[in-house]
């Protein structure tokens, strides 16, 4: 699984940010219990999701801000 891209991010509808946003911390949250519970076979995928959140609220709040200057 690669890194997801930015500009596929962009595509998305603000409503499907926010949904992608939970969706991505609810799987963060479920990997770093199975690192806790020494259960994760693929550690990069802590990585993967760390980055893809990270992508998506900087996505989120540049849109906020977009329409807080109208």
């Amino acid at each position: 699984m690669a890194l997801p891209k930015f500009e596929e991010l962009r595509d998305l509808s603000t409503e499907e940010i926010a949904e992608q946003i939970l969706t991505t911390k609810k799987e963060l949250f479920e990997l770093r219990m199975q690192k806790a519970t020494r259960q994760l076979e693929k550690p990069h995928l802590v990585r993967h999701a760390k980055h893809k959140l990270a992508q998506l609220m900087l996505l989120e709040g540049q849109r906020l801000a977009a329409t807080q200057e109208k």
